[in-house]
């Protein structure tokens, strides 16, 4: 449990979370509200302005359900995101979330 909160507290998580809920496509497989799962798979290792995150994180909507695969790096105290996609369990259909709209820059 502490694990998760831990996980469900970085940058790179609500980040993608964030982006998630506000993607047109997502929203139009998912439906909404898109709600955050439980069981959030993955690492992230940081060291001050350095760091580096790796993220399986399960999501649900009132159509379906589906998974948000982070990879991203943290360099001079900022991240970056090489790969920040939601795949849908139904359909194994994979958007790319760093296409589209993102949400204001928070962090």
């Amino acid at each position: 449990m502490i694990v998760f909160s831990a996980i469900k507290s970085t940058d790179p998580y609500k980040d993608a979370f964030a982006r998630a809920k506000m993607h047109p496509a997502v929203i139009e497989a998912l439906g909404s509200p898109i709600k955050e799962g439980f069981f959030v798979s993955g690492n992230t290792n940081v060291n001050g302005a350095a760091g580096e995150a790796n993220l399986a994180i399960p999501i649900f909507g009132p159509k379906g359900k589906g998974t948000i695969y982070v990879k991203a790096a943290k360099s001079l105290g900022r991240w970056s995101y090489s790969d920040l996609i939601v795949e849908i369990q139904a359909t194994q259909n994979r958007i790319n979330l760093l296409k589209g709209p993102a949400p204001p820059n928070e962090f």
